[in-house]
C-alpha cells in the first residue's frame, strides 16, 4: 500500500520475540501480514520472516558482531524515507525493541523527523530462554530480584562500563545479554565484587528455537567450560541460585527443544 507524496505513513517498531513463532504476539503478526516494507534484524527466525506479506519489500538491516549489514544511521534514514512513501513500515527486531534493541534511539530519530511511530513489545530472550530451559528468574526461596544487563557496550558510551559491583550487590538473579565474548571479564568483575565462585551460571544459545543449547556451570568454572566446549554466541547468561532448579524443571520444556546441557546438583 503506497502513500501519496503529501501523506506520511507510520513506522512500527515490532518485537519479534526470541525465535519461537508461537511467541510472536497477535498484533505483531497482523502488522507483518499487512506491511508494505519490513526492515528486519539478523536474529529474527525464519518462521517469523515467513509471516511477512509476500508483496512487502524486505530489507535486511541486521547487526552481528563484526558484520553490520547496515549502519544504525542508515537504518534510521531508510525508515524515514520509506515512511514518506508507504503506509505501513515495520522495523522488526529480535526480542523486544526497548530491551537492548536500540528501539529508543530509533524512536527518538523518527519523532524528530516528524514520522508517526508506535512500539509493539515483544517477548525478550532474557525471560523466554530461561523459561524454556526450566530456569525461573524469581523464586520465593532463591530470588526476589532480577537485573537485566548488557555484556556488550557501545564505544563512546556515556559511561565507560556497566557497574558490575553494583549489579553483583543489588540483585539475586542477573541476566546478561550479549555477554559470551566478554564473559571472562564479567566473571572476574562479579567475583571481585564478592560473588561466590560457586554461584550457578547457565548459558543459553538460540533460546526457544529447535536448536536451543545450554551450558551450565558456576562463576568459578563457566569460562573453562565455554573454552572446552566451543560454546558460541548468540547467547544469554543467567547467574544466580535459581539456575539450580534447572535439573528439576527442565523436563517441562517444550518437546521441540532438545538442548545440549549439563545439570547442576541441587543445593
Amino acid at each position: 500500500m503506497t502513500r501519496s507524496k503529501n501523506n506520511v505513513g507510520k513506522v512500527y517498531l515490532v518485537g519479534a520475540g526470541p525465535g519461537d513463532p508461537g511467541l510472536l504476539t497477535v498484533k505483531a503478526k497482523t502488522l507483518l501480514e499487512c506491511a508494505d516494507v519490513v526492515l528486519y534484524d539478523a536474529l529474527v527466525s525464519a518462521p517469523i520472516l515467513a509471516s511477512i506479506n509476500p508483496q512487502a519489500e524486505r530489507i535486511h538491516a541486521g547487526k552481528r558482531r563484526g558484520r553490520h549489514s547496515m549502519l544504525q544511521a542508515d537504518t534510521t534514514r531508510l525508515l524515514i524515507e520509506k515512511a514518506r512513501t508507504h503506509a505501513v513500515v515495520v522495523r522488526l527486531k529480535g526480542g523486544d525493541p526497548f530491551v537492548f534493541g536500540r528501539g529508543g534511539e530509533e524512536m527518538e530519530d523518527l519523532v524528530a523527523a516528524g514520522i508517526p511511530v508506535e512500539v509493539v513489545p515483544g517477548i525478550t530472550s532474557g525471560i523466554a530462554a530461561p523459561a524454556y530451559a526450566g530456569i525461573p528468574l524469581t523464586h520465593r526461596h532463591y530470588s526476589s530480584s532480577v537485573t537485566f544487563v548488557t555484556g556488550h557496550e557501545s564505544v563512546g558510551k556515556y559511561r565507560p562500563a556497566v557497574n558490575w559491583e553494583a549489579v553483583a550487590d543489588g540483585s539475586e538473579t542477573i541476566v546478561v545479554y550479549m555477554g559470551v565474548r566478554n564473559l571472562p571479564n564479567i566473571v572476574d568483575r562479579l567475583l571481585a565484587a564478592g560473588k561466590s565462585p560457586e554461584t550457578p551460571v547457565a548459558l543459553i544459545r538460540w533460546g526457544t528455537c529447535p536448536d536451543q543449547a545450554e551450558l551450565l556451570g558456576t562463576l568459578g568454572s563457566i569460562v573453562d567450560r565455554v573454552e572446552a566446549s566451543g560454546f558460541e554466541a548468540p547467547a544469554i547468561a543467567i547467574i544466580g541460585e535459581t539456575v539450580r532448579l534447572q535439573s528439576q524443571l527442565s523436563h517441562c520444556r517444550p518437546t521441540s527443544i532438545v538442548p545440549e546441557t549439563e545439570s547442576l546438583p541441587p543445593r
